[in-house]
C-alpha cells in the first residue's frame, strides 16, 4: 500500500461515456463539469487520464485495438507522473469503464467511480450481456462508488457493500440560477409577452426522446390553445430536428411559439426568469438538470412521473409530475399554473427554496470531498481484477 498522500491531490479524470469538451451539452456532461471544476476549486490537480469513448465499444471489434492502446497510454501516464487517484465519472453497461481498472491496479492508486449504474436486466439481452459484465468487472474493482439516484443505489447494494456505497444528492450551483428582473423585463419585451403566461421548454432536437418529449409540449399546448388560453411557448435548444418542430409549432400552436436556438448554459437563468414555467416530459430521463436550473430559478416545473425527476422535483410542491405518456393530464398540469398565477408563484418560489436546501453542490459536493480525502488517504485496496 502506498503512502498517505498530501493534500492537494492529483487525481486522473476520467469519463468514458462523455468527454469533458464532447461539443453537444448534456446534463451528463454537465455533472461531469461540475464534478471537475468543484475538485479543481478545492485546490487539488486533475488532469484528464484519457478521452477514449467507450459506448458501445464491445459490439465494435474494430476499436479494440485502440483501447488496448489507450491502456497502455494510460499506464504510463498514471506511474509516469504523480497520481493519488483514479476517478471515474459513469460508469454503466452501455459505457463501462475499461480503463480504470487497469491503470489503477498498474499505478497502486485507489479507484474511484462517481455515478455507477446496475441492472441485471441487461445480462439476459444479447445486445447488453458483455457491457453489463464488464461494467461489473468496473463495479466490484472500485474502492468506493458514489451515486446520484437513490434507484442506483439499491441496485448497487446487491453488488457490493454498504461500506463502499455513498449517495450524493444530484445538484447545481444555485449562485448560477438566480432570478434575474431585468433579464425578465428584456425578454418578455422582445418576445412581446407582457399580459401573456410564457411557458419554457429546453433541450437538444435530436431525433430521439428529446424531439419526442418537445412535441409532446407542443401537443400539449394546442389542447389548452383549443380550450381559449392564451400563452407564448419559448423553446431553448438546436439540432438537426428543428425544422420537424418549427413545423409542428405553426400548424398546432401559430402564433404562440418561439424558438430561442440554443443558448449556452451560462446564460439560461435569463430566459429560465423571463418565463413563468418550465415544462418538458424527460422521457426515460436519468435526472434532468434542466428542472434543477429552472427550479432554482423559481419557476415550477411539470413533467412525467419517471425515471430520475422524482428524485428532483416535488410533486405538488415545486410543480406537477403526471403519469408517463398521459398527454391530458400533462395538459391539464400545464393549465393549472398559467390559469392560476397565484399557485404558479407559491410552486416556484418553493422550488427555489427546494434546490437550496437539498441540491446545492456546494453542500454536497462537500460531504463527498471530505470521504474522497479519506479513501484516498487509504490507498489502493485488493478489489481490482487480475
Amino acid at each position: 500500500m502506498n503512502a498517505a498522500p498530501s493534500l492537494p491531490l492529483n487525481i486522473a479524470f476520467y469519463a468514458p461515456f462523455k468527454p469533458l469538451d464532447h461539443p453537444h451539452p448534456s446534463g451528463d456532461r454537465a455533472i461531469a463539469s461540475s464534478l471537475f471544476n468543484y475538485l479543481e476549486g478545492r485546490g487539488h490537480r486533475l488532469y484528464i487520464a484519457d478521452r477514449l469513448r467507450t459506448r458501445w465499444i464491445f459490439r465494435q471489434p474494430w476499436r479494440w485495438p485502440h483501447l488496448m492502446i489507450a491502456r497502455q497510454r494510460v499506464v504510463r501516464r498514471c506511474t509516469g507522473k504523480r497520481t493519488d487517484l483514479w476517478l471515474t465519472y459513469h460508469s454503466y453497461y452501455k459505457a463501462p469503464d475499461l480503463l480504470g481498472p487497469v491503470a489503477a491496479r498498474k499505478g497502486g492508486l485507489p479507484y474511484v467511480i462517481f455515478q455507477a449504474s446496475y441492472a441485471t436486466k441487461y445480462r439476459r439481452r444479447h445486445g447488453t450481456v458483455l457491457g453489463f459484465h464488464l461494467n461489473r468487472r468496473a463495479l466490484l474493482a472500485a474502492d468506493h462508488i458514489f451515486v446520484n439516484r437513490h434507484s442506483d443505489l439499491k441496485n448497487l447494494r446487491r453488488l457490493l457493500p454498504d461500506e463502499r456505497l455513498t449517495y450524493v444528492a444530484p445538484g447545481i450551483f444555485p449562485d448560477q440560477f438566480t432570478f434575474h428582473a431585468q433579464s425578465r423585463r428584456e425578454l418578455r419585451g422582445r418576445w412581446r409577452a407582457d399580459g401573456l403566461p410564457v411557458v419554457m421548454t429546453a433541450a437538444m432536437f435530436r431525433e430521439d426522446v428529446k424531439t419526442q418529449g418537445l412535441l409532446l409540449v407542443i401537443e400539449a399546448l394546442a389542447l389548452l390553445r383549443r380550450r381559449g388560453r392564451r400563452f407564448l411557448l419559448v423553446i431553448a435548444g438546436d439540432g438537426p430536428e428543428r425544422g420537424r418542430l418549427q413545423a409542428a409549432a405553426r400548424a398546432r400552436i401559430p402564433g404562440q411559439c418561439r424558438f430561442l436556438g440554443r443558448i449556452a448554459r451560462e446564460e439560461m437563468y435569463r430566459y429560465y426568469s423571463a418565463v413563468d414555467l418550465f415544462a418538458f416530459p424527460g422521457i426515460n430521463e436519468s435526472l434532468g438538470m434542466v428542472f434543477l436550473e429552472a427550479q432554482a430559478c423559481h419557476l415550477p416545473v411539470v413533467a412525467f412521473d419517471n425515471g430520475g425527476i422524482p428524485e428532483i422535483v416535488r410533486d405538488g410542491r415545486t410543480g406537477f409530475l403526471t403519469p408517463l405518456f398521459n398527454l391530458d393530464a400533462f395538459a391539464d398540469a400545464i393549465d393549472q399554473l398559467i390559469t392560476n398565477p397565484a399557485l404558479c408563484r407559491n410552486l416556484g418560489e418553493t422550488a427555489g427554496r427546494h434546490v437550496r436546501c437539498h441540491h446545492d453542490l456546494d453542500v454536497n459536493y462537500a460531504r463527498m470531498h471530505a470521504k474522497l480525502v479519506r479513501i484516498t488517504a487509504g490507498g489502493m485496496k485488493t478489489n481490482a481484477p487480475r
